[in-house]
């Protein structure tokens, strides 16, 4: 089962803190996004190892946005 990891927020993603195959444990930081000129840490929501990174650094995020997976 794929968990997916979003952001909290509209920002701009900044970096992903993360690689595909790293092991991760709930409470992680696994990215920053830019957000009404702070900056942001997103956390994994649950163990497991990244699946699939979907957004890049750069990219405009929101609350929709998978910036990626874990499994």
């Amino acid at each position: 089962m794929s968990v997916p990891v979003n952001s909290p927020m509209v920002g701009k993603l900044i970096s992903v803190d993360v690689k595909v195959g790293d092991q991760v444990k709930e409470n992680d930081p696994v990215a920053t996004i830019e957000a009404m000129k702070m900056y942001v840490k997103i956390y994994a929501p649950a163990s497991g190892v990244v699946k699939e990174i979907k957004a890049n650094p750069g990219d405009v995020v929101n609350p929709d946005t998978v910036i990626l997976t874990l499994g």
